[in-house]
């Protein structure tokens, strides 16, 4: 039975969500946990979703926080510069065209950049506003991002509504006091309000009382 949801506005995660970047985090974070002799593995368990240096924090305790931010530049450099199989997730260009002209943002742990760089190796539109990591002061699962995002809109966090693939995000929206719809089977073991294989099972239409009218599944 598909779940039926009513929000004003729409905040929108990007790796996993909109944009299928699993190969490129997958190989510049594989050669980043053998640089370190870290489990590979290990590392793509926590890697989805933070910013780099939170993902570094989390993996090298002991190194002092500055090592984790200028090495998370040079990660960030590394990711932009590899496109290769960067493309939307199924259902990703015809989701972001129904909310053409709809309140929604982007809300991602990705500096602006790279965010540019993904959304346009997916031939993706950037949405009206745009949360990047620089814009924030701590990463998911830190609320502070989809705060930042539904201010901007101009709407209460209980009237937003976030797509997310990743735990950290999950737990950001929670944080935050929004509902949640999972996307992909990374979301499955996180509790999000419902869960979908795909953005193809997402359908938008306007609400009769004002705002958007969302059905997953």
């Amino acid at each position: 039975m598909p779940s039926v949801f009513t929000a004003r506005a729409l905040l929108l995660d990007m790796d996993g969500t909109l944009v299928n970047s699993d190969a490129v985090v997958e190989r510049c974070w594989r050669r980043w946990a053998d640089r370190h002799a870290l489990d590979p593995a290990a590392v793509l368990e926590v890697v989805h979703g933070r910013q780099g240096h939170a993902t570094m924090a989390a993996l090298l305790p002991d190194r002092p926080p500055a090592e984790n931010f200028a090495e998370n530049a040079l990660m960030l450099a590394e990711e932009t510069a590899d496109l290769d199989g960067v493309v939307p997730v199924a259902g990703a260009p015809a989701f972001l065209a129904a909310l053409a002209g709809h309140p929604h943002a982007l809300v991602t742990s990705a500096d602006e950049t790279l965010a540019r760089a993904r959304m346009g190796a997916a031939a993706l539109p950037l949405p009206p506003v745009v949360v990047t990591a620089e814009r924030v002061s701590a990463s998911k699962p830190d609320p502070e991002g989809f705060l930042k995002g539904a201010a901007e809109l101009g709407f209460a966090p209980e009237d937003c509504l976030v797509f997310e693939d990743a735990e950290v995000g999950i737990a950001a929206a929670r944080a935050a006091g929004m509902r949640v719809i999972g996307i992909g089977p990374r979301a499955a073991a996180h509790h999000p309000d419902v869960q979908v294989a795909s953005l193809e099972l997402i359908r938008v239409a306007a609400a009769p009382e004002g705002g958007l009218r969302i059905t997953a599944g």
